[in-house]
């Protein structure tokens, strides 16, 4: 297919994307200077260390070394190829490529018996939504709901349906309209029987809460029971279409609000979702009945650094809680976590004390990540018991000595010292003997406390100096197209001494020749390998002087070619070693002589 999309189609589409508006979908980023900062979506940090410039539309990763162009960061992230994320980037900017587009999924291609599972999917959402709003058989499903507190508006907005009590009926509807039924069943919606081999239906007089992917797709469902049948709730299996490890319920529709508000909050399943949207709490995702992941933890950096956990307060709650909080503050976000009373979930909370208080006296009084601590660590502590109270002070002074900030170290040794009228002074000094004791251990108590420094050799320090001088020639090289020729031309025949750094000025001519003028972005598409391709960014992302004075390009010129005169002075020596053992002391007087003349040109 790449022969497909013109080269020129390629140029307009790059030229009409902003890679800020298209990398902000994925990762939440903040100006600084001339720049975009923000979480790198690669790796897992703590420290935004992923640029984004739109000034050469490209991006660059200071911690992990990742870096491109718009083409690129959609083709790592997303695994596209490149005629894919070219079909992508065009519709987002309504160019027409002038060919057959591939059915998709994301922008991405898929089978056709992937393509049918989900068609299937988005077919049944709407049949069984139709069944609960609008049909006598889905009445009695449809008042329970309302009972429940359930809105229409919410009803509609996550497209809860009620599925038939048939043995068969979604076999046959899917059957006469020519869906595989063996695809059907690894799409998890349909059973085969053993003993037979025909099928019946998964789901049947239930509930049906559609499970939806970071699109918009329809990719599973959870069933509820109207009665006393087990499970309470049953669930698609994972299938191609379904990963529960992949997937935060209501990601696509809370993603804007996420975005608005600068924070999620997670919850341990999709019905806590849809009673806290009722209360006016728009942001919320939850996981699909697993632990946090670390692909869940890849999807909600994308667009948020702050996240509040509101899980059931009782125990299995709060320990689930405890464990997503870690998760989440390893992976560098700010945290904080509601607190419900009672051992209730938030539709109990929200049934029993109403939208308001749930939406102001919970997740508006969110404790702090250490706030939430303190109440961790008093779990099942008699705090009367001096035991106890010593036990949980030393816990808590742990937990303090982590945080980086003095002010909070400060705050809740000063909250610790209040509670239980101790010293302030004495917990402080406790702290830091903590601090100091954790600290050996990580770094090894025989270890010294300061690597001395390391002297350079004239040939090690020759050596940095030239690839320092040949990454900032391609620096002003990638610039201006006239300096490109200029170091053509000054370096006389000669090579870059690192290779890396010759195939890229080799490249940058060939790419000259059908370009007139400099652009980052659409150089990068012209690299084909993707080392060299990383290494540009680096060095493109490098602070220079706006213009190469002839002083400055002279002095780099020297520094590429002394190390060569380095090298052929070692040759040299080798040369005088083998005259002197030959005892040919003319030849070695003439070796000598062009040693001494090399010497003088360092």
């Amino acid at each position: 297919m790449a022969d497909l999309i013109a080269e020129e189609k390629i140029d307009q589409i790059r030229q009409a994307v902003d890679i800020v508006e298209v990398i902000s979908d994925y990762v939440q980023l903040k100006k600084q200077g001339r720049n975009y900062f923000g979480l790198c979506p690669f790796h897992g940090e703590s420290t935004p260390s992923f640029s984004v410039s739109p000034d050469k539309q490209i991006f660059h990763c200071f911690g992990c070394g990742a870096g491109g162009n718009v083409f690129t960061f959609l083709m790592e992230l997303d695994g596209l190829s490149f005629q894919e994320t070219a079909i992508k980037l065009a519709a987002k900017v309504n160019i027409d490529l002038g060919i057959n587009l591939p059915q998709s999924q994301g922008g991405k291609k898929v089978s056709k018996e992937l393509q049918a599972m989900l068609e299937a999917h988005e077919l049944l959402r709407k049949f069984y939504h139709h069944l609960l709003v609008n049909t006598k058989e889905g009445q009695q499903a449809l008042e329970y709901l309302l009972n429940r507190g359930f809105t229409q508006e919410s009803i509609d907005k996550f497209q809860i349906g009620y599925s038939l009590n048939s043995w068969d009926f979604v076999y046959k509807f899917l059957s006469k309209r020519n869906f595989s039924p063996e695809w059907m069943e690894k799409a998890g919606l349909i059973i085969k029987r053993e003993r037979d081999g025909t099928y019946f239906d998964r789901f049947r007089d239930r509930i049906m809460f559609p499970i939806f992917d970071r699109h918009g797709n329809t990719i599973a469902f959870s069933g509820r029971s109207l009665g006393a049948d087990e499970p309470k709730y049953l669930n698609s299996p994972e299938t191609a279409i379904f990963n529960k490890s992949k997937i935060l319920y209501n990601y696509h529709l809370a993603k804007p609000s996420i975005k608005k508000m600068q924070y999620a909050v997670l919850f341990e399943g999709f019905a806590d979702v849809i009673a806290a949207d009722r209360a006016g709490v728009e942001n919320g995702i939850a996981t699909m009945g697993t632990a946090l992941t670390d692909e869940h933890i890849s999807l909600l950096r994308q667009n948020v650094q702050t996240v509040t956990i509101c899980y059931d307060s009782d125990k299995a709650g709060i320990e689930a809680a405890y464990r997503a909080g870690n998760h989440l503050h390893d992976a560098g976000f700010q945290i904080k976590v509601a607190i419900m009373t009672d051992g209730m979930d938030p539709d109990e909370y929200i049934q029993k004390n109403g939208q308001d208080k749930f939406r102001n006296e919970v997740i508006g009084a969110s404790l702090t990540w250490m706030g939430f601590k303190f109440l961790y660590y008093r779990r099942g502590k008699n705090l009367q018991h001096e035991g106890d109270q010593l036990a949980y002070i030393e816990q808590i002074i742990k937990e303090i000595s982590k945080l980086d900030k003095a002010v909070e170290r400060d705050h809740y040794l000063r909250q610790l010292a209040t509670e239980f009228s101790l010293s302030l002074e004495a917990l402080m000094q406790q702290q830091r003997q903590i601090y100091f004791a954790e600290k050996r251990k990580s770094t090894g108590k025989n270890e010294p406390a300061q690597k001395p420094l390391l002297s350079f050799k004239p040939a090690e320090e020759l050596k940095t100096k030239y690839v320092t001088a040949e990454r900032r020639l391609i620096a002003h090289m990638l610039k201006d197209r006239d300096v490109a020729y200029k170091v053509q031309e000054l370096l006389a025949g000669t090579t870059f001494n690192k290779d890396e750094h010759q195939a890229i000025i080799t490249y940058l001519l060939g790419f000259y020749e059908d370009h007139l003028v400099p652009d980052a972005s659409s150089f990068l598409t012209y690299i084909q390998d993707d080392n060299l391709r990383r290494m540009v960014v680096d060095i493109e992302m490098m602070s220079i002087n706006d213009e190469l004075t002839t002083q400055e390009l002279t002095d780099y010129i020297k520094q590429v070619l002394n190390y060569q005169n380095l090298l052929k002075i070692r040759e040299k020596e080798e040369e005088l070693k083998e005259a002197e053992r030959e005892k040919n002391f003319t030849k070695a007087a003439e070796v000598l002589t062009e040693i001494n003349h090399l010497r003088k040109l360092l």
